[in-house]
């Protein structure tokens, strides 16, 4: 187990207000020492603890509780989806954004992540300049997928659900909020919501904001992957 021992400090230190702390999670050094480097090219992001594995991974989550968790998805010991899984289950660790790192834009164990509870994803050879602002949306709490990502997950990886899955809070959700999941399991953004449903952006991202909560999930993500797992949306139907 390592942790940062530079700029990033080591357990325990405190970052400056307004810096994104991260956790590193990779068994390949020339790849955490990578990331690294490009993390810390800006001001407002600082790498906290690194991991070789994920026992490592949940273990310094832990100890250090980072804003965002960069996991790569296959690790000895414990894979970046247990990982993940651990983590999203322990309520001190609420806070921490995963964010799963993977080799292939619709690696086979994205969807798995998703469903573990991760924020989304990212290809380890993402461009600079878009893996900060990566990092800055994962912080937010926002989910890492795009309209454009999200189509593609559901024509890949949800096109056979299994038997729909009753979701705790989705009958607590009104008709306008059943609709606009419905709409955000499609793919579209709340610019696309608002201009399909002709209501403000505003509204919509406060229907969307109020079906998280009520469905109890983190981010987007999680609410396409409850979307779908429930039966509330069905693949390649209107509905």
């Amino acid at each position: 187990m390592t942790a940062s021992d530079g700029a990033g400090g080591g357990p325990g230190v405190t970052a400056g207000p307004g810096v994104i702390r991260v956790l590193l999670a990779d068994d390949q050094p020339l790849i955490r020492a990578g990331f690294r480097a490009l993390l810390e090219l800006t001001d407002d992001i600082t790498v906290v603890g690194e991991a070789a594995n994920g026992v490592e991974a949940v273990e310094l989550a832990r100890r250090l509780l980072p804003d965002v968790a960069l996991l790569d998805v296959r690790m000895p010991l414990l894979d970046g989806i247990q990982a993940t899984r651990r983590i999203g289950a322990a309520p001190d660790l609420d806070g921490v954004r995963v964010v799963i790192l993977t080799n292939y834009a619709l690696d086979e164990y994205v969807f798995a992540a998703l469903r573990a509870g991760a924020s989304g994803f990212l290809l380890k050879d993402i461009e600079p300049g878009d893996l900060l602002q990566s990092v800055r949306v994962a912080a937010r709490g926002d989910a890492l997928l795009s309209p454009s990502v999200t189509r593609r997950l559901i024509e890949e990886y949800v096109s056979t659900p299994p038997r729909p899955t009753p979701a705790p809070g989705l009958d607590r959700l009104t008709g306008r909020e059943r609709e606009i999941v419905t709409l955000v399991a499609r793919g579209m953004s709340n610019e696309e919501i608002a201009e399909h449903l002709v209501i403000s952006g505003a509204t919509a991202k406060t229907h969307v904001s109020r079906s998280m909560t009520k469905l109890g999930v983190r981010d987007r993500a999680q609410l396409v992957v409850v979307a779908y797992e429930s039966g509330l949306v069905v693949p390649g139907t209107g509905a």
